[in-house]
């Protein structure tokens, strides 16, 4: 458990995702499936009740290659990243990132914080030694996120993500852990 100090002066703790704030996970997602389309699901698409959350949390808990960090602000999640390590011996190593953070709180470092927790992990893990990420061509923000933090451009994935009959296109980055 980490806690700073927002830009603004506001307190903001980052910390691994507990069973307890299961309830919370799941009004997080169904608030920020409404703020970008960004992300890989849209509005009243993810329907997760506090038992499916719970339940998504103990597994990733409990497996040595995978985790769901939250920042906390204001008693509430304000953002979270999470790590899906692969489960067969040759795919261990190497996972899958997401990110996000509440509109409230864009600006105020979150990203950041959350992006230097999880490759702070990944580095203690001993195991993962790769963070792969999928993010729209067009997402110059997260782009400069994942750039400013050693992640390369590895391909494009052409029509990846359709959006009110739009096709967008989205960069696989990764980064290595060694």
């Amino acid at each position: 458990m980490k806690t700073v100090k927002l830009k603004d002066g506001s307190e903001l703790v980052i910390r691994n995702v507990m069973v307890d704030d299961a309830e919370q996970m799941a009004q997080f997602k169904q608030y920020i499936s409404q703020e970008s389309d960004f992300l890989s699901f849209g509005k009243n698409e993810i329907e997760k009740s506090a038992e499916c959350e719970a339940q998504l949390i103990q597994s990733t808990s409990a497996a040595e290659n995978s985790v769901i960090i939250i920042a906390v602000a204001n008693e509430e999640i304000a953002g979270f990243v999470t790590f899906n390590g692969g489960f067969r011996v040759r795919k261990k190593h190497s996972g899958d990132m997401g990110i996000a953070v509440r509109k409230q709180y864009w600006g105020k470092g979150i990203g950041n914080l959350l992006m230097e927790a999880l490759i702070e992990w990944a580095r203690n893990t001993k195991t993962v030694r790769k963070i792969n990420l999928l993010t729209r061509t067009d997402n110059a923000a997260a782009i400069s996120l994942y750039e400013k933090y050693g992640f390369t451009k590895e391909g494009i994935l052409t029509r990846d993500v359709i959006i009110n009959g739009i096709f967008y296109d989205s960069f696989s980055m990764g980064l290595f852990i060694d």
